[in-house]
């Protein structure tokens, strides 16, 4: 059975959702996130993927006062992406209550770093964040577009312990235009004991069927979810 993980993105204290990551075509959606992430658990939810915008623009954790709320709130189990650049900014995150911290840029950045982390806090701790746009790696907030591919970037961390992987593809977030399918089958199949979590386009209970079918463990729902092209109803069939 699939994970299915919805998304709560912060910006400015509000519950927003852009398009391809794009800042100037953001959307609000819930005025308080923590009341966003209540419905959530009342139609049975478990887990909850947070990311602060704020912080993945300005390279350091800004909404944690919320994520703490979300967490002394609820009883969704949280990971937490966005904004963390430093050792500090990983100890915040944790004893705001978060279950596991998503790292993107700092595995690009600071490749010493990212094993030190990996090493101190062990793989259930961490997610490695691949972002892509063309199969290339994205950092600092999706504006930086490298010339790492994914599957030996993937390859180089899971060798060093990492066991779970958020792979985004850019170029269909918020666009409700279907996921990735053929990407992350690749992925599988090149890494089958991975987690994979799967995001970006997700547009129907159907392509939620299709990504369980090709063997994903997991999948973020975020759009789809606020402009009700899936009910949370229809999500307890994977819960």
């Amino acid at each position: 059975m699939i994970e299915v993980i919805p998304a709560i993105d912060i910006l400015e204290g509000k519950c927003v959702r852009l398009e391809q990551g794009n800042y100037r075509l953001k959307k609000v959606y819930e005025a308080d996130p923590v009341e966003a992430a209540r419905k959530f658990e009342d139609h049975g939810i478990k887990r909850l993927h947070v990311v602060d915008l704020d912080g993945a623009r300005t390279k350091h954790v800004v909404n944690w006062k919320t994520v703490e709320q979300i967490a002394n709130q609820t009883s969704l189990i949280m990971d937490f992406g966005g904004g963390i650049r430093k050792t500090g900014d990983l100890n915040i995150v944790y004893k705001c209550g978060v279950a596991m911290a998503v790292i993107g840029s700092v595995a690009v950045t600071d490749k010493e770093l990212f094993r030190e982390w990996l090493a101190i806090y062990g793989p259930q701790k961490l997610i490695l964040g691949a972002d892509v746009r063309d199969r290339k790696i994205a950092v600092s907030g999706w504006d930086d577009i490298t010339d790492i591919a994914l599957l030996p970037f993937l390859d180089e961390y899971i060798k060093a312990g990492v066991q779970q992987v958020l792979c985004t593809d850019i170029s269909r977030d918020g666009m409700l235009q279907g996921p990735s399918v053929e990407m992350y089958r690749e992925v599988m199949d090149s890494f089958p004991g991975v987690h994979l979590i799967a995001s970006g386009g997700i547009s129907s209970v159907k392509d939620l069927h299709v990504l369980q079918e090709s063997g994903i463990p997991g999948v973020v729902i975020g759009k789809a979810l606020y402009e009700n092209k899936i009910k949370l109803s229809e999500l307890k069939q994977f819960i």
